[in-house]
């Protein structure tokens, strides 16, 4: 939840803070006081695009920062936590975003410069706009789709990854076909360096180890010399056992015997005394190892040879195919499969036509799925909207969605279903349109041409106000959404907005007192010429209560603030308390459902 925003710099907002809270805040004002910067502020504040003819002219810099609840355990804490911020103990997060004059922008999640991109996941989860060009947007039948799809809480994932394999099958079938005479010159090539590796028949590692073996064989008499010396320095020359050189192990056995004379007199020495026995046994081990690998040492010239012919056998390969027989065998491995995907047989072909067809009868399986969940849920949100459309003074209208197969194209992706063919897409093969039938006398019509400017902005509305309760996210702010509505419809708007707010946090814009009269918090931005500015405007933000929201109702109403203004802004005021308590009046709940793709 947003507790606090702070706007600077920012059109005609100098300075200003807007202290929010739960429930329905409504931000009013004159035109052009500079209510569109509160809804640009929060904008920027999530990551939107930094625009600089925002800048309130005369500064070098706007900036928003806005403090929110968002609690320790929360995928916002995380976010931003992953991106080097922290989260208060009590759950608090501080934003800030800071726009230049001359073009740089800068973010801050939780005390971290961040990437605005950040600012952007956060609002995902955190906030949604919904304002005039929303509406203008569902009357396009991609958003319609798109709408219904939210409104289903569809998870279109298994549909696109179908589409996909189905389509990497048509699109691989056909490179098969196409580059057929280059795939089979390829082909033989990978055919002859797979036949020439596997004549030689390399081992994993044999190359490493033949060099050893050939480095041994080679120098055999002089290791088998090397050894033989060491061997006897450490145990004397088994061939001359009388011989006046002393060794090692018998320098050690008498040292040994010299301490053993004393032994158990003193710690420290009887410590040494093992070490010595200890270094003793080591000099037998290493003498043992010695004459052993000396014994098996042989200069056998023919093995040798051997040893070269195999070593060069293995050096052709690894001159045509790797670095070392390491990355020969790992070419050959990848030409196998290059081989496979290169195969044109007919065979092959024909085994690919199989895996492309059943990939297409199981993409139209799950997008026939698909279609049945749209449908069900256009019924429903069908009856949503006409009822809200009832309360809205449209009570003879009626809204239908309407879930259609999509018509193949010639030259688009198309299945046959019951024979017919059907456009296909990763998002399923349906076409959506949303119609509109004022009054029983009048045909139904797709919104876009069938619907006055007043019906447009109504039925949005209704349809906006039915999607805010699929929305998991807890701040919801609507834009001049009410623009067109006026009356008792107007009254309805206010009702439902206010009933939204009583789950959700929501901030309106508006020009309409009998929506503001809903509040639980009046925010009002006044604008003035300040003086010495030269005429620049600025603007203050500060709420209202008691006698100055009914006097800022009254402007509302009347244009200024008269006492019969004021006795009408005291009954709607009177009038929105009864109706926000009035069960009656309550519409059937909207059901909550999960969030998708946009």
């Amino acid at each position: 939840m947003l507790e606090e925003i702070r706007i600077r710099g920012l059109g005609v907002i100098s300075d200003a803070v807007l202290e929010l809270g739960s429930g329905l805040t409504v931000v009013t004002g004159e035109t052009g006081a500079g209510k569109t910067m509160v809804v640009t502020g929060l904008a920027l504040l999530f990551g939107g695009r930094a625009d600089t003819s925002r800048i309130r002219p005369g500064v070098e810099s706007a900036s928003v920062e806005g403090r929110l609840l968002v609690g320790v355990d929360s995928a916002a804490a995380a976010v931003v936590m992953d991106a080097g911020g922290d989260i208060d103990a009590d759950g608090s997060l501080v934003l800030r975003r800071v726009i230049a004059a001359t073009g740089r922008s800068r973010a801050v999640a939780g005390g971290a410069s961040v990437p605005a991109t950040v600012l952007s996941r956060l609002a995902e989860g955190l906030l949604a706009v919904h304002g005039q060009s929303d509406q203008q947007r569902l009357t396009q039948p991609g958003e319609q789709r798109l709408t219904l799809d939210r409104f289903a809480g569809l998870d279109l994932t298994e549909c696109r990854a179908a589409f996909e394999r189905w389509r990497g099958a048509v699109a691989e079938l056909e490179r098969r076909k196409t580059d057929a005479r280059e795939l089979a010159r390829e082909a033989e090539l990978l055919r002859m360096g797979i036949a020439e590796i596997e004549a030689v028949e390399p081992l994993p590692g044999e190359d490493v180890e033949l060099a050893a073996l050939a480095g041994r064989l080679e120098h055999a008499d002089s290791l088998r010399t090397a050894a033989r010396t060491a061997h006897d320095a450490l145990l004397g020359d088994p061939d001359d056992p009388a011989g006046d050189q002393a060794d090692v192990y018998s320098l050690i056995a008498t040292a040994g015997r010299g301490l053993a004379q004393v032994s158990g007199t003193d710690a420290e020495l009887d410590q040494i005394e093992g070490r010595l026995a200890e270094l003793a046994a080591s000099a037998a081990d290493i003498g043992s190892e010695l004459a052993s690998y000396g014994a098996r040492l042989e200069s056998d010239p023919a093995r040798l040879a051997a040893v070269h012919e195999r070593r060069a056998a293995l050096n052709t390969i690894i001159r045509k195919y790797g670095v070392d027989l390491a990355a020969v065998l790992a070419w050959a491995e990848q030409a196998q499969q290059r081989l496979a995907d290169a195969d044109t047989s007919d065979e092959a072909l024909a085994a690919l036509a199989s895996t492309r067809d059943r990939a297409a009868a199981e993409y139209a399986a799950i997008a026939e799925s698909v279609s049945g969940e749209r449908r069900g849920a256009a019924e429903k949100l069908s009856s949503l909207v006409t009822a809200e459309l009832a309360a809205l003074a449209m009570p003879a209208a009626r809204v239908a969605v309407e879930v259609r197969h999509r018509p193949a194209a010639e030259t688009g992706p198309h299945v046959l279903i019951g024979g017919v063919p059907t456009g296909a897409g990763p998002d399923g093969m349906d076409e959506v349109e949303v119609t509109l039938q004022p009054h029983p006398d009048a045909p139904a019509l797709p919104v876009q041409r069938g619907a006055s400017g007043g019906e447009l902005s109504r039925v949005m509305l209704a349809i906006e106000v039915g999607l805010a309760g699929t929305d998991p996210v807890p701040t919801m702010v609507f834009d001049e959404v009410d623009a067109g509505v006026g009356g008792r419809a107007a009254v309805e708007v206010g009702r439902r907005l206010a009933r939204l707010a009583a789950d959700h946090q929501v901030i309106v814009v508006t020009h309409l007192a009998q929506v503001a009269a809903f509040a639980d918090r009046h925010l009002v931005v006044d604008k003035s010429v300040a003086a010495g500015s030269g005429g620049v405007t600025r603007s203050d933000i500060h709420a209202v209560e008691g006698e100055r929201r009914l006097a800022e109702l009254a402007r509302m109403l009347a244009g200024d603030d008269t006492p019969v203004a004021r006795q009408h802004a005291a009954e709607l005021l009177a009038s929105a308390r009864d109706a926000a308590h009035d069960e009656d009046a309550v519409v059937a709940p909207v059901p909550r459902k999960r969030r998708t793709d946009r």
